[in-house]
């Protein structure tokens, strides 16, 4: 999906509230957004096969989203990733996807939450 799809789809569904940033989480959710726009609720994660840098992991626990929406198209960097995370996240939700019935590739999506 696109940004510009992103923003016409909360507009077709009536959705005044969110706000869409795209790029690298590790550029994009500096010191300065974080101070101009607060710090989100959840965040919403898809990243590359390789799954995330350790920075990004590092930059989401230091964020401290209450929820967090993972989707990856690789089962393995995607539990690695949770597995940085298990300190501070437990694994509420697991979804797996189909998108690609003709091959053996599933996209996998997890629902975290902020332990408390």
């Amino acid at each position: 999906m696109r940004f510009s799809d992103a923003k016409a789809n909360a507009e077709s569904n009536n959705i005044s509230n969110v706000e869409f940033f795209v790029g690298d989480m590790k550029n994009v959710f500096n010191t300065n957004f974080i101070s101009q726009h607060g710090k989100p609720d959840v965040i919403i994660t898809d990243p590359p096969r390789d799954g995330m840098h350790k920075d990004v992991v590092q930059k989401i626990l230091d964020i401290a989203p209450s929820r967090i929406v993972y989707v990856s198209c690789n089962s393995a960097t995607q539990a690695r990733d949770l597995e940085l995370m298990k300190e501070s996240y437990k694994v509420v939700k697991v979804q797996p996807v189909d998108m690609f019935p003709q091959t053996h590739h599933v996209e996998n999506v997890v629902l975290l939450k902020k332990k408390k």
